[in-house]
């Protein structure tokens, strides 16, 4: 068994095609400077040619799949139309004198490498895009290469690649295609995006991990829930998964049943589950399996992977898009949270030691007012439009918070000066997830309207463990009785002054939680959409009374394992009383 990274649920079993790397290897061609007119003329040929396919391949994907997944092809558009990208590759041909072919494999080769050194699992699945659009055009520059390797046209087989793009699952025959294994690529990666569109089980990061590459025709089973790969197992272990995926289709089906159904437990109580999302397109996704708005847009996406800052009015027409399509359900827009793992090209950071403790998030935006102040005219301009609420990252004292308002007032006073219309009353927020906000949760519960814990860094702050560092990884325990007791103060300061508590880390979609938010009166989850319906579906069967009993236990027990095996006996019961 080879465990890697789970990026599209289900279970697939079949055997192997191996996708062979595509390695360029030609020559740095140089050519005379007569010949520059006739190279800029092969590259503008190769643009065109690339676009045309890439728009074609876009509408295909429309039709199959729809509107909104189709739109990542949007991005590989503008890769071939981004001045910096061409600039670039223009420039080498002029000065350098160099081939065509030559000049794009350069640029490519420069930005991946840009973007893959960068701390931040975003970033480097932007390289794969921009790969993937590289090689499309090296191949119109070339010419015919060598043909590629035919899947099997005798039966259905599981995809094994180090990398797949976008372009290449795009061309797929869903119908032929089990389930999809590579060495490389992340959660956030188009890939993992349309695999999850496709219903198609996907495990990535293999790589370093095999005793032996997985060759053509051999057995696999791909577990994309558990992040599991087996290559040739035993009839034993096939028969023990062919189970598993009919009880995972029979689960699907039954799950989509309960999306309209109110999110209430055995005794009645209500709690609103709300998506996380990155981009406004994954709201359609997220409505369908039922959510009742969003809990967190992360508008650091909006900012990333270009080379200027969007504009007041871009990002308002986001915000204003979101707002609309929700219809009057809550829309919670975080202001940027970039440093630490996030950068932005356009915007230079001095490399620090400890990036996660350093220049980031909150801090950025008032040591920038101007730019701060665009987004804040940007989402006020949207509360026009829904039930939008505003909320600030990363905050460890009243004072951040006060700054943070005051420029909020001054960006209402600008607006009402030339006549633009806003909510007056817009609701202002702020993530618990440094343990100083915890800790001072009183404090800053009379200056807010509401709270949202961000159990992801809340837990690495509090362990001192770099949730990104796997040499550390084993460390990093969101049931660590120290993490809980946080929890409950956090709680507990909010009941006291009346406000509101959310929960938008990944802890708030772990199913094995939820006694605890229970417990705990936490009346809203926001969850990533498909977490949604399985995270409903305990609720259903969850009593509030008995999580409260349960929290006093638990906060009772010194050691997360403890905390576990509580937990795990929970689990148990639950799936028993599930199943009759």
């Amino acid at each position: 068994m080879i465990r890697g990274i789970g990026a599209s649920p289900g279970i697939a079993i079949g055997k192997a095609f191996v996708v062979p790397a595509w390695e360029w290897d030609f020559p740095d061609k140089a050519i005379d400077v007569t010949d520059l007119a006739y190279e800029f003329e092969r590259l503008y040929e190769g643009i065109r040619y690339s676009k045309s396919e890439l728009e074609s391949i876009k509408q295909e994907f429309k039709e199959a799949v729809g509107q909104e997944e189709s739109a990542i092809f949007d991005a590989h558009l503008a890769i071939l139309e981004d001045p910096v990208f061409m600039n670039e590759i223009q420039g080498i041909i002029e000065h350098q004198y160099k081939a065509a072919e030559v000049a794009v494999k350069e640029v490519i080769d420069k930005f991946v490498g840009m973007f893959d050194l960068i701390d931040d699992d975003y970033m480097k699945d932007r390289a794969a895009d921009i790969r993937d659009v590289g090689n499309r055009l090296l191949k119109h520059l070339l010419g015919d290469m060598e043909e590629e390797a035919t899947p099997p046209a005798d039966h259905p087989y599981i995809l094994v690649a180090k990398e797949l793009s976008p372009s290449q699952l795009a061309q797929l025959d869903p119908s032929r295609v089990l389930g999809m294994a590579t060495m490389v690529g992340g959660k956030t990666s188009h890939t993992a995006i349309m695999a999850r569109a496709m219903s198609l089980p996907l495990v990535l990061g293999l790589e370093g991990k095999l005793l032996k590459p997985i060759q053509t025709g051999d057995l696999l089973i791909v577990d994309g829930m558990e992040g599991t790969v087996y290559v040739n197992p035993n009839e034993q272990t096939v028969a023990v998964y062919r189970e598993r995926a009919a009880q995972w289709q029979k689960q699907k089906e039954r799950l989509q049943e309960i999306a309209d159904v109110a999110p209430m437990t055995v005794d009645r109580k209500f709690i609103r589950l709300l998506a996380n999302i990155n981009v406004e397109k994954e709201l359609d996704q997220a409505l369908r399996n039922g959510a009742g708005g969003v809990g967190l847009f992360r508008t650091e996406y909006l900012y990333m992977d270009r080379d200027t800052p969007p504009s007041e009015d871009e990002q308002f027409e986001v915000y204003r898009k979101a707002a609309e399509k929700l219809a009057g359900k809550p829309l919670v827009i975080r202001t940027l949270d970039i440093g630490g793992d996030k950068r932005l090209d356009f915007m230079t950071l001095a490399k620090e030691d400890n990036p996660f403790l350093g220049y980031r998030a909150i801090r950025i935006s008032l040591d920038r007012p101007d730019f701060f102040k665009e987004q804040l005219r940007a989402v006020l301009r949207a509360s026009h439009y829904g039930n939008v609420k505003l909320m600030y990252p990363m905050i460890s004292s009243v004072e951040e918070v006060r700054a943070a308002n005051e420029l909020l007032e001054q960006a209402k006073r600008e607006l009402a000066a030339q006549g633009t219309p806003y909510n007056a009353q817009l609701e202002v927020g702020v993530t618990i997830e440094v343990p100083a906000a915890a800790l001072i949760a009183d404090a800053l519960a009379k200056e807010v309207s509401f709270f949202s814990i961000g159990t992801n860094d809340l837990i690495q702050y509090t362990l001192a463990v770099d949730r990104m560092n796997e040499t550390i990884a084993g460390l990093y325990e969101p049931y660590h009785p120290a993490v809980l007791r946080l929890l409950s103060m956090t709680v507990e300061a909010a009941k006291r002054a009346d406000i509101p508590v959310a929960v938008c880390g990944e802890m708030a979609g772990d199913v094995k939680a939820l006694p605890i938010w229970l417990g705990l009166g936490i009346e809203e989850l926001s969850i990533s959409a498909h977490s949604m319906l399985q995270v409903k579906d305990r609720l259903l069967h969850s009593d509030q009374a008995e999580s409260h009993k349960l929290l006093h236990e638990l906060l009772s027990l010194p050691s997360a394992q403890q905390i576990h095996e509580r937990l795990a006996f929970e689990e148990r019961r639950y799936a028993l009383q599930a199943n009759n």
